[in-house]
């Protein structure tokens, strides 16, 4: 929501508090926008129910969360984001634009390209840098698999090292259905063209889709 002043407010989602205070000297002296409220989790900054034009969102976070749950939460509460971000993981990049992120800016870039970015976005304008669109070249086009939430449920919980029986109590299924939705899973991802034949490759293959957080070291 705009202000009657017309200066756009935007959210920020970011765990470290320098970042915070050098962004609202960045902008400080902007007439157009401003920093309203601030979080380092996406659930904290909307629980603060505060009227916002857009978000800035942090790659990687504290609590593990996915680039993939935090846009898609977001757009549920009717945000746009953009990134704003030191990481230099691409594929955490790839995983932001294909959930339809407005763009990436690096924390690193000079303060004008930052300032220009953020007003862009609060316009709603996409903001296309190098570095996004080198990520979105190298996406190496993984097939959908079609997971239904529970699949989605038991393929997260699986693979994030849990055994099936725990996994069976934990979602309140029998360990024969946990055991025939892993089967079910296994198959739809060998018909994608990305076998997932034992524990560690349902780890990659959930992490590639953004189930689960990505390692600070690339799964190999």
């Amino acid at each position: 929501m705009v202000t009657d002043s017309g200066v756009k407010q935007i959210g920020v989602v970011e765990d470290h508090s320098a970042v915070i205070l050098g962004l609202k000297a960045m902008l400080a002296d902007h007439p157009n926008v401003e920093v309203a409220a601030t979080a380092p989790t996406v659930a904290e900054l909307l629980n603060q129910q505060a009227p916002l034009d857009f978000v800035l969102l942090d790659l990687r976070l504290a609590d593990g969360s996915s680039p993939t749950a935090n846009v898609e939460r977001l757009r549920a509460a009717g945000l746009e984001a953009l990134v704003f971000t030191g990481a230099e993981n691409p594929y955490l990049v790839r995983l932001a634009a294909k959930a339809g992120v407005l763009g990436v800016i690096r924390k690193s870039a000079p303060t004008e390209q930052v300032v220009d970015a953020i007003a862009a976005a609060a316009d709603g304008a996409l903001v296309a840098t190098t570095e996004w669109a080198a990520a979105i070249d190298g996406d190496p086009d993984l097939g959908e698999v079609g997971l239904s939430p529970r699949q989605q449920d038991v393929l997260t919980l699986y693979a994030s090292g849990e055994k099936a029986e725990r996994v069976a109590r934990m979602t309140g299924l029998t360990p024969n259905t946990v055991n025939d939705y892993l089967e079910r899973i296994r198959i739809k991802y060998a018909d994608a063209g990305r076998p997932a034949r034992t524990k560690t490759d349902l780890y990659k293959r959930a992490v590639e889709d953004g189930w689960l957080p990505v390692p600070e070291h690339p799964v190999r």
